[in-house]
């Protein structure tokens, strides 16, 4: 018996890093998926999004745990398309009954875009995209009454500016991230009622390509000051994907039943430095 049989999860960014580390997390646990992920690069990011195959691959991992997915590539961005990939979903597997908007994009080190398309990509990603997710399932949800569990993904920076910049794309960041916080306790106090729980995860630095590439890498080694401010309170650099899932699975399931509204770090000890 797992801890979320009979459960149906809407996961974003599900293509490979968190997201597909939270389908796998989550179907050990007995739920069938329905995965969403852009699987195409957007032309301000300058290092590798996810592919087709990245998402094959969920979907591979995902069957071999015995479990159903149900997964196709689709824009955040794009609300019916995103929509189009939800209700062929829930046709195929059943009513969601968690929902995670995972997707993101981080732009550190982005030279060849103007501020405005890059502040535009960074907050139409990380929080329109939170937005276009939650608003297409909620009222399902709602109008479903058997309760549910949504839990969005914020991050360090979204409770401090500590370790971020001047520029567009660390603006963009931190303000989309806090944003997603103000999402959240909306979203709590609308749906709490209904038994659908709401809370988010805050997590540092975790090792996925969205941290591990060359374009991070070149901004780090230029602005040695922001990622000192940036360090963890414990000696580690960076926790492991399944760390965020962990936390994901505890908010979703039975053992988090009276938890909502919460932000809960995921850091290291960030957050108390």
């Amino acid at each position: 018996m797992g801890k979320l049989d009979g459960k149906v999860a809407f996961i974003t960014g599900a293509g490979r890093g968190q997201g597909r580390s939270h389908a796998i997390r989550l179907a050990q646990e007995g739920a069938d998926i329905i995965a969403v992920d852009i699987a195409a690069p957007i032309a301000s990011v300058p290092y590798p999004l996810s592919t087709p195959e990245d998402l094959a691959e969920t979907v591979r991992l995902v069957e071999a745990l015995d479990r159903r997915i149900y997964a196709r590539q689709a824009d955040v961005r794009d609300k019916p398309a995103l929509k189009a990939v939800y209700e062929a979903g829930v046709a195929e597997l059943g009513p969601v009954d968690i929902v995670l908007p995972n997707a993101g994009i981080i732009h550190h080190g982005v030279k060849d875009f103007s501020p405005e398309e890059i502040f535009r990509d960074v907050i139409d990603v990380n929080l329109v995209g939170v937005w276009n997710t939650i608003s297409l399932i909620a009222p399902d949800m709602v109008a479903r009454d058997a309760g549910g569990a949504i839990v969005l993904t914020s991050s360090t920076q979204g409770s401090s500016g500590r370790g971020g910049d001047g520029s567009p794309a660390g603006l963009g960041y931190a303000a989309a991230k806090h944003g997603v916080v103000g999402l959240m306790r909306t979203y709590a106090n609308w749906l709490s009622p209904h038994n659908i729980r709401v809370n988010a995860v805050h997590p540092t630095g975790v090792a996925t390509g969205m941290i591990l590439n060359d374009a991070l890498g070149r901004w780090m080694e230029e602005n040695p000051a922001g990622v000192a401010s940036a360090a963890n309170l414990m000696p580690i650099g960076m926790v492991d994907p399944v760390d965020i899932s962990n936390a994901i699975l505890f908010l979703v399931s039975d053992d988090g039943r009276y938890v909502t509204g919460i932000s809960l770090p995921v850091d290291a000890g960030f957050s108390v430095k």
